[in-house]
């Protein structure tokens, strides 16, 4: 099948755009103007692009064009001071090719995003505004809100960071354990994207994760002395030891149960028991409990020899720390298999009606496993079928439909 333009350009906007912005907001010191950069970068791609073809390096083309636009700017604009001018101009000139993002350009952006002059929901619509790189619609589905409250959240907060001066740089050494908790959740927040993508074509965005995983070894190497640093990296690492396996060679989703476990990332696995046991050592936290789970999962030989009784004691511990109905509807499923699936719908329907996951597909899509389980087909179609009515991400909705197709002809 052949790719468009317009499809091609998407995901090199999904791709590039973080990166981008992280490395021309270093350039210019101004995350407002380095977005409007990137965005005209864009806009100039779609032009060019599909009569001069995709550049062998876009990501590079990208920046390089936004580092130019943003230049323009800061010259046609005279009534601000020479001084920004002045620094970015007197870099040597970057070639398309040699353009690459200093490795903590990233770093800095998260620490800016989760000022504590910035309200948790902005800390956390700014890190995927300008982190992973989703579109206003795309994040105003994730906080199940109007597009137009997550517009106007973003543009205070923008305009908070400039106004206030708060600068584009990992804070000193002193500052850094009171910053961490946000900074960890945002981390983990671009993990997430990654791996369970909110929408777009692919249910996992490789370079989210891989940029996940390597901020959180720079958090690491930041804090060394800070378990849950740790215990976050063995949660990323577990969890991204099964990625190669999550699709099939179709791009389909494949579920825990039907992987190759020979082909999971055991070098990743080991990476992450190490992490988890370090992190283990020095207390607990929410990311210590979820690692725990990563673990009984990936040292787990089978899928029926998993020990659930342990996953559903973590899940207990998680819920000391946070009061998530996602926690809760995991919960749910590791209590079907630990004490048998009607125990786990009974379990399931105590979060049902949480405000929070309505309009989402988890709780339907969730019903829906374990009534097919447990020989309910029925049942099971019909809650497929409401999962399907609001999943957004293609790939989810693919997966869905092929369990619809499965119950209803197994009836």
């Amino acid at each position: 099948m052949t790719t468009s333009p317009a499809a091609e350009i998407d995901a090199v906007y999904r791709a590039e755009f973080g990166r981008a912005l992280a490395t021309v907001a270093r350039m210019v010191g101004d995350i407002a103007l380095a977005e409007d950069a990137v965005h005209e970068a864009f806009a100039d791609a779609l032009r060019t692009w599909p009569e001069r073809g995709t550049p062998a390096n876009p990501g590079a083309w990208i920046t390089t064009a936004a580092r130019h636009r943003a230049l323009d700017r800061l010259r046609r604009e005279s009534a601000r001071a020479g001084k920004e001018y002045d620094a970015v101009a007197a870099q040597a000139p970057i070639e398309e090719t040699e353009v690459s993002p200093v490795p903590d350009d990233q770093l800095r952006m998260i620490f800016t995003c989760c000022h504590p002059a910035l309200s948790r929901q902005s800390q956390v619509a700014l890190t995927l505004r300008l982190v992973c790189g989703l579109r206003t619609a795309e994040i105003a589905r994730a906080f199940l809100q109007p597009e137009h409250t997550v517009a106007q959240r973003l543009s205070r907060a923008k305009t908070k960071i400039r106004q206030a001066g708060i600068p584009l740089r990992v804070p000193q050494a002193h500052l850094l354990p009171e910053r961490m908790p946000p900074v960890l959740a945002c981390v983990y927040l671009v993990f997430t994207e990654g791996y369970f993508a909110t929408s777009g074509p692919s249910a996992v965005r490789d370079e989210l994760c891989d940029e996940a995983i390597r901020l959180g070894r720079l958090l690491c190497g930041l804090l060394p002395g800070e378990p849950e640093a740790r215990a976050l990296l063995a949660l990323m690492l577990l969890q991204d030891s099964r990625r190669g396996q999550r699709r099939s060679a179709e791009g389909d989703l494949v579920p825990l149960e039907d992987q190759d476990r020979s082909a999971w990332d055991h070098a990743a696995i080991r990476a992450g028991l190490a992490c988890l046991v370090s992190a283990s050592a020095d207390g607990g936290g929410p990311y210590l409990a979820q690692a725990r789970i990563a673990a009984a999962h990936a040292t787990a030989p089978s899928w029926s020899d998993t020990d659930w009784s342990a996953i559903v004691d973590s899940y207990d511990e998680l819920l000391r720390y946070s009061a998530s109905p996602a926690v809760r509807v995991n919960r749910a499923v590791a209590v079907g298999f630990s004490c048998g699936l009607d125990a786990g719908l009974a379990a399931l329907d105590e979060v049902a009606d949480e405000p929070r996951l309505a309009g989402t597909h988890l709780v339907p899509a969730t019903r829906a496993d374990l009534l097919r389980r447990a020989g309910r087909r029925r049942e099971a179609a019909d809650s497929y079928r409401a999962a399907l009515e609001v999943a957004e991400n293609e790939q989810v909705r693919r997966f869905l439909t092929r369990r619809l197709t499965e119950v209803e002809a197994a009836d």
